[in-house]
Formats: structure tokens, C-alpha cells, sequence
């Protein structure tokens, strides 16, 4: 395992790619090198259905000349010669339409410092522990009353990291660690058949949360949806549960990246400075988080990273964007370039979240009165250039400040700007996802039924 952390030779390559690069003709370059370790487990009535190992190391080349650029990618570590791919990317540039807004990042914002962020655990799991957590997450669904099948357990861990080289003098390289549990549970007979799950996912196998908690809660879930009603057409206050609620604010972020900014392809592509929240709240990416699921101390061009407002007292003040969508703007990059082997840097979000509110779960439902709890959606239904709303749901009806039977087969649909404007959260944030939010309340959704 030892040698699978080590990517001195990665390093090496990345380098000899470089330098390969500057003597081909180019006049800047950088190199990536990507390794990925990963094992996983499928269990299903108590049987493994499948269970499988990788492990992979690639490699990517980005040249410039002048404003033209060009990448080239291998995955054959071993036969790889740096001076024939760097002559190929230098060629490919040669002829490639030019881009003024290319280039490596401005020198003075690399990062000199590598903060511990406490990413690794080098402790992957065997295949037999990751059986033995994804069979425990099993029978403790199996164990609620109601729950007539699974629907599927799983574990796995991986490591992966990264290495980067620029033509610029930056050198840096990290690795990080990823466990994690799942389980799908069925509950109900025949066409009356109900499924729901639940997952745990961390950097660290000490941070996984218990397998059989996961599987008991998969259960719970999948029995209460059981005999669902359907509700005629109206507006109502919607309320997400904390399992989706994060999807509200990554329909934000996507709207918020500078590439659909730049396209003019997004609904808040007017908004920066405008409140669009109500007062007082916070939306947060913090690449520096300590065990972040998406942490890292440096992003894809080698910029440093650092915590930023996305949106403060309601208002919005940023966008993302790696150093090429911020020269597009008139802007300055944000340190969110992401990148793989075989294209260039785009920004994306790190870990982003919602700061919780003042109310619980509890008295959110409580003060809605009559409403729609949402614990599930289908389909893909969001409109990022209009800003439109619309997504299959399911969950529960909240009647007299309570939630009473489970309703399916709804659509719940508005416009995002005016969900945003009148979300109230909860004060359950947990930091499970890439993207985190407590309990959300939006008021006056259409809840579309019968």
C-alpha cells in the first residue's frame, strides 16, 4: 500500500513532461497526473454481487503557444515518452484556434503554502470488512418490521490524489481518502412496493457512520412511505428534507459558474451584487475545511484556495471561476479551477453549504401549518438559463403542524429566484455531502397533483 501513496514517479513524469513541453516550442505548459485507488462491495439478499478492485494512474499535458493550447493525455504510465507527447501537443497547439483568455495562472496567485487538511486515511479496508459493513447495513434494514426486500448494500473506499507541474515553477501534489455505505430497502408487496435508502460517505473510515444505523434508517424510511395518498393542485409552503435540500443550492452554483456567466447562459447572470436571498443568510465554500469531502490546498492551475462567500446577508457576491472565465469577465479567479487529464480547468465549487438557521426541523413543520414535507425527487426538471422549477416529488402532507400520510406521484414546481428569496432554513446542517443545507422551507410552491 506504502508504494500506492508514493507518487515520487508521478511527479517525476509530470516534470519530465514540462520540460519536454518548453523544449518542443511551447511557451508555457503545465502536467497533470491523476492516480486512483479503489475496492467495493455489492451485496443483495445476502449474497456479493459484485466486487471489484482498480487502480489507475494518468496522466495529461496542457501546452500553450502563445494564445493556442492544446491538451494530450495518456494512461500508459509505463511507455510513456515525454518527448514525443510533448511534440504532439505542441503541434496540436500549433494549429489550434487561438483563445485570448488562455494561459497558466497569474504567478502571483499560486499557492506557496500547503496547509494540513487532514485528507487521508492510508488505511483502505479489505474486501472482506467492506463485505462484512455492506451485509450489516443489509440485515438491519431487513430487520424493520415491513421491510420485505432489499433493494441492495454496498461499501467501498478508495484513495485517489493528484499531481501538478506548471512551466511557471509551481510544484505541488496531495492524496485523498474516500469510505463509504449504502442501502436501498423495499418495503410493501406487489404493486403497493415502496423503496428508500439511506448512505454514509468520509474520508475516513472513523467518520463512517454505523453501517446498521444506515440500514435501520434505509428500512424506517422505506416503511413509512408505504400506502401513499395523492393531493390536489395547489400552492403550499414546500419544506426539503436535509437529504435534498443541498440540491437547491447546487442549482445555485451551477448558475453562479463563471462558465454559464460568460455564455450568458444563466438566470442570475445580472444578479451580482443583488440580494437574492432573504437577509441573514450565508452561503459558504470552504475548500480549506478540515476531512472536507472536496477539500484540497491548492485547485486545478495551482491557485490558492481560500473560504469564500457566495452569498452573504442574502446577497450575492461572487461567481466561480478558474483563471481563464475570470480574464473573460474582467475579473479575478476565485481559486475554483477543477481539472481532469484530457481538458482544461473549469471552476466548480468545493465544499459548499447553507449556515443553519435559528428554528429546528420540528418547528419549521410546525409553523407551516399545512404543507408538503419533500423526502424524494425524480427527474431533471430545473431550467438553469430561465430559472424555471419543476421536479417529480414525494414525501409526506403536513397538516395541523404535523406530518400525517405519505404523498407520491406530485410535481412541485416555481421559479428559483423566488424560491430562494423565501427560504427559511432549519438548524440541522451536517456536513454529509459535497454540498450541504439543513432543512429548507421555500413558501408558495405549486404542488401539482390531481
Amino acid at each position: 500500500m506504502h508504494s500506492l501513496l508514493d507518487q515520487s514517479a508521478l511527479s517525476n513524469l509530470a516534470e519530465g513532461l514540462v520540460r519536454a513541453a518548453k523544449s518542443a516550442g511551447a511557451d508555457a505548459a503545465d502536467a497533470i497526473a491523476v492516480r486512483s485507488i479503489s475496492v467495493g462491495v455489492d451485496i443483495r439478499e445476502g449474497a456479493v454481487e459484485e466486487s471489484e478492485r482498480s487502480e489507475s494512474d494518468d496522466v495529461g499535458l496542457r501546452v500553450f503557444v502563445g494564445n493556442r493550447q492544446a491538451v494530450v493525455s495518456t494512461n500508459d504510465i509505463v511507455r510513456t515518452n515525454a518527448k514525443s507527447l510533448a511534440e504532439r501537443a505542441v503541434a496540436m497547439a500549433r494549429v489550434a484556434p487561438e483563445d485570448r483568455f488562455a494561459g497558466l495562472a497569474d504567478r502571483d496567485r499560486l499557492a506557496r503554502e500547503r496547509p494540513d487538511l487532514d485528507l487521508l486515511d492510508p488505511n483502505i479496508p479489505d474486501v472482506s470488512t467492506l463485505e462484512q459493513r455492506a451485509r450489516d447495513a443489509e440485515q438491519a434494514a431487513l430487520a424493520v418490521k415491513g421491510v420485505t426486500k432489499s433493494g441492495g448494500a454496498s461499501a467501498g473506499a478508495a484513495i485517489s490524489g493528484m499531481v501538478l507541474v506548471t512551466s511557471d515553477g509551481f510544484h505541488g501534489s496531495y492524496l485523498a481518502s474516500r469510505q463509504s455505505v449504502s442501502m436501498t430497502a423495499i418495503a410493501g408487496e406487489g404493486t403497493g412496493m415502496e423503496r428508500d435508502y439511506d448512505h454514509s460517505s468520509a474520508l475516513h473510515g472513523a467518520d463512517l457512520e454505523a453501517p446498521e444505523a444506515i440500514g435501520r434508517r434505509a428500512g424506517e424510511r422505506a416503511v413509512r412511505r408505504l400506502n401513499p395518498r395523492k393531493v390536489k393542485t395547489q400552492a403550499v409552503p414546500v419544506i426539503f428534507d436535509a437529504r435534498l435540500s443541498n440540491t437547491l443550492i447546487s442549482h445555485l452554483a451551477s448558475a453562479a459558474n463563471g462558465v454559464s456567466i460568460a455564455r450568458k447562459a444563466s438566470f442570475l447572470k445580472d444578479k451580482l451584487g443583488e440580494r437574492i436571498f432573504a437577509p441573514g443568510i450565508r452561503i459558504v465554500d470552504d475548500p480549506l475545511r478540515r476531512r472536507g469531502l472536496r477539500s484540497h490546498p491548492f485547485d486545478g492551475e495551482g491557485v490558492a484556495v481560500q473560504r469564500m462567500d457566495l452569498i452573504a446577508d442574502g446577497v450575492l457576491k461572487s461567481w466561480f471561476l478558474d483563471s481563464a472565465t475570470a480574464r473573460e469577465l474582467g475579473l479575478e479567479t476565485t481559486g475554483h479551477a477543477a481539472r481532469g487529464v484530457s481538458a482544461p480547468p473549469s471552476p466548480i465549487p468545493s465544499n459548499l453549504y447553507l449556515e443553519a438557521g435559528a428554528l429546528t426541523p420540528e418547528q419549521l413543520i410546525a409553523e407551516t401549518g399545512s404543507g408538503f414535507y419533500v423526502t424524494d425527487l425524480i427527474g431533471m426538471g430545473t431550467n438553469l438559463v430561465t430559472g424555471d422549477y419543476s421536479r417529480g416529488a414525494a414525501g409526506y402532507w403536513i397538516e395541523n403542524g404535523e406530518l400525517t400520510y405519505p404523498v407520491s406521484e406530485v410535481t412541485v414546481a416555481g421559479h428559483l429566484l423566488d424560491m430562494f428569496r423565501s427560504l427559511t432554513p432549519a438548524n440541522d446542517l451536517a456536513f454529509k455531502f459535497v454540498t450541504n443545507a439543513p432543512t429548507l422551507r421555500v413558501e408558495g410552491l405549486t404542488v401539482a397533483g390531481q
